[in-house]
């Protein structure tokens, strides 16, 4: 695995309470100061643009796909290395995936859950060998998590699956756990 650049699907509202936008400026400064492109969904509003931001203002690379119909409900991000403008969801997520060598979901409702999942399930499938990421800031994907092995208790997902899903609970370990796949790949590829 080589590891250039890191999409992050995240929400576009900040949430409730700073631990969420805490949580997504540290992973846009971590991002930025390892020398990486974050790739997310273009906004400069909530989680996204706050991400976003705090990517840009370590002079970080920030490219931000967006719908053309969601230009003005999400407000697109002006200020970024630069924005992808496609025709509609499908193309977004296929061009988010494209453009990252790793995927990581900060906290978000109905859009973020199902890129992730969909992210998750091409790995499944054998579409890509990609990271896949979950910030558990303060527990906020608990739920999802007794839902993913109360499926494989139920034998809808095997249990090699799961353990797909890289779990972290600061925005830090999550570059740490990155690079140090990054390394046992790259040691792997060289012995």
């Amino acid at each position: 695995m080589e590891l250039n650049s890191v999409t992050v699907f995240c929400g576009a509202s900040p949430g409730r309470g700073s631990v969420h936008t805490t949580a997504a400026a540290r992973l846009g400064r971590c991002v930025a100061r390892a020398g990486l492109d974050l790739v997310y969904g273009g906004a400069s509003i909530g989680l996204m643009g706050v991400l976003a931001d705090a990517a840009l203002g370590e002079g970080g690379r920030v490219t931000g796909v967006i719908p053309q119909n969601l230009l003005e409900h999400e407000i697109a991000h002006t200020g970024l290395t630069e924005l992808v403008v496609v025709t509609g969801m499908h193309e977004r997520k296929a061009r988010m995936a494209d453009l990252g060598d790793a995927f990581v979901a900060l906290p978000g409702g109905f859009g973020t859950t199902e890129e992730f999942l969909e992210a998750l399930t091409w790995a499944q499938l054998g579409l890509h060998r990609k990271p896949c990421v979950l910030l558990d800031t303060d527990g906020y994907y608990r739920h999802l998590l007794d839902f993913l092995s109360r499926a494989a208790e139920e034998g809808f997902i095997p249990a090699e699956d799961i353990r797909r899903v890289l779990i972290c609970d600061e925005p830090e370990e999550i570059l740490e756990r990155l690079l140090s796949l990054e390394r046992a790949t790259t040691a792997e590829v060289t012995t």
